[in-house]
């Protein structure tokens, strides 16, 4: 299933999406797409709906999740993306925190005040469906509810400039494009061999494949679990490959006028526009 949330002229409408890419209207059958909805019992009621027999709506995208509170960032996962960020490759996964509100697919990147380096990047979202701690990796891939694509926006000078932590480059304001939808996992038979791209006013600025990932996805889950518990309708973003605008020789940056498109391979495609902070 391809499960989403449109904005209407009536309000947030949760969605199915058919196999037309048409989003259909789910409101009979549940009031939003919660983190309640990622749990293996939501999803399988979910599944027996007809979707063909669902009424058609249209709309542009609203994140998927009513309701994300932790967004979990992996960072250096692509053995090519660190070497272009003149960093070590990593001995276990790095993590952060993106503090913004996470955004629809296709909502506009504000460039923030005082920004000269804001930056782009495709990644593999995962959504978490259940309580999980200390999970093993031979079961991490169980408390996986599905997969999205996020662009993981980020200002360099921020992140990297000012000391301290990395999330004060990754928090601002529209930095947080996820969706169009979230794919259960039972369309995904394997997370870790998805083509991504993602391209800049036309020009492919990134191509890779999960396949690539330094730590894959049940690493993650699994390394993540042993420090804390994870909870339904958490999400991680799970790395970049090369090809960001840091990385670049000359370095390349986003500016007001641009427009981002990214994709992975049957998770769908966001397109952003980037304007100026007014």
């Amino acid at each position: 299933m391809k499960l989403a949330r449109i904005r209407t002229h009536t309000g947030v409408v949760p969605a199915m999406i058919d196999v037309d890419g048409n989003a259909r209207d789910l409101s009979r059958h549940v009031h939003d797409i919660t983190p309640a909805t990622t749990s293996a019992r939501a999803l399988a009621a979910l599944a027996r709906v007809d979707v063909a027999g669902l009424p058609l709506i249209a709309g542009e995208y609203a994140p998927f999740l009513s309701d994300v509170r932790r967004v979990f960032c992996i960072g250096l996962n692509y053995s090519d993306h660190a070497k272009e960020s003149n960093l070590p490759i990593p001995d276990f996964p790095i993590l952060f925190m993106k503090s913004c509100p996470v955004s629809g697919a296709n909502d506009p990147i504000t460039i923030p005040k005082g920004s000269h380096k804001t930056d782009w990047e495709v990644e593999l979202g995962v959504v978490i469906g259940a309580e999980t701690l200390h999970v093993s990796e031979e079961t991490a891939l169980d408390q996986v509810a599905g997969y999205f694509v996020a662009n993981d926006v980020s200002e360099r000078a921020f992140q990297s400039e000012f000391g301290g932590q990395w999330t004060k480059g990754k928090s601002c304001d529209t930095f947080g494009p996820i969706g169009p939808w979230f794919v259960t996992k039972d369309e995904v038979p394997d997370p870790q061999s998805l083509d991504m791209y993602l391209d800049v006013n036309g020009m492919r600025c990134q191509t890779g494949n999960t396949s690539t990932m330094i730590f894959p996805v049940k690493k993650i889950v699994a390394f993540l679990s042993g420090f804390m518990t994870l909870r339904p309708g958490d999400i991680i973003i799970t790395g970049t490959p090369p090809g960001v605008g840091m990385g670049m020789k000359p370095q390349k940056f986003l500016r007001p006028g641009d427009v981002v498109t990214l994709g992975i391979e049957g998770l769908g495609d966001q397109r952003q526009d980037v304007r100026a902070f007014e």
